[in-house]
């Protein structure tokens, strides 16, 4: 079974609290959306698997461990995209995909428009962020997409999560990982999460 992981780090917190906040601007919001996926990233990637090897000091040999599996990281267009440079701070060779949807805001339902991987795709460990787990419908199309081309090896990582797409993932998804930096109360009638920030892709790019 797939794993809820909560990020309840102290900057991590102080930071979604800033991000929630109606006054905060543009360029201070895309800043913190990078920083905290940057510390979500540091979590998911905990359990990554390591080679032992041997490596010359200025004074000596040294064992160390290396992280040999290929990594690829998809945002969902277009909030995902704030996500992209947090998480290649700490992933730098790690390849991006792009995965265009939104969700109709009448039937809530995701619609695929676009989508670009990489050639080897499969052979990686892929990273799916999306700022917001809302209804789960998105995420839930994005990874029966990648699992449409053969990637088996899936995490999921998010800003905010709500019960409801927490849920749908673990049902329709239950070996998937899921690495979140708040868990809100519930949805409203129009699907937005409550407390939630807001719609993220207005506030990262000022659309609204």
């Amino acid at each position: 079974m797939g794993k809820l992981t909560i990020i309840d780090h102290p900057l991590v917190q102080h930071k979604v609290t800033m991000l929630r906040n109606v006054d905060t601007g543009y360029k201070e919001f895309r800043e913190l959306v990078e920083e905290i996926a940057t510390l979500i990233c540091f979590e998911a990637t905990r359990d990554l698997p390591t080679t032992e090897t041997t490596v010359e000091t200025p004074i000596c040999a040294a064992k160390g461990r290396l992280i040999e599996k290929k990594l690829g990281v998809v945002p969902v267009l277009r909030a995902g995209i704030g996500m992209v440079s947090g998480m290649l701070n700490l992933l730098p060779t790690a390849k991006v995909g792009h995965l265009g949807m939104y969700r109709d805001p009448d039937t809530l339902q995701p619609v695929t428009y676009f989508c670009k991987l990489p050639k080897d795709a499969k052979e990686r460990e892929i990273f799916i962020i999306d700022p917001m787990l809302a209804t789960g419908g998105t995420a839930d199309a994005a990874i029966k997409y990648l699992k449409s081309q053969g990637i088996t090896a899936i995490k999921l990582l998010c800003l905010i999560a709500a019960p409801e797409g927490v849920k749908k993932i673990q049902t329709e998804h239950p070996e998937i990982d899921i690495y979140t930096a708040a868990y809100d109360s519930h949805l409203d009638s129009h699907g937005y999460i409550i407390p939630g920030l807001g719609d993220a892709g207005d506030r990262l790019f000022g659309t609204k």
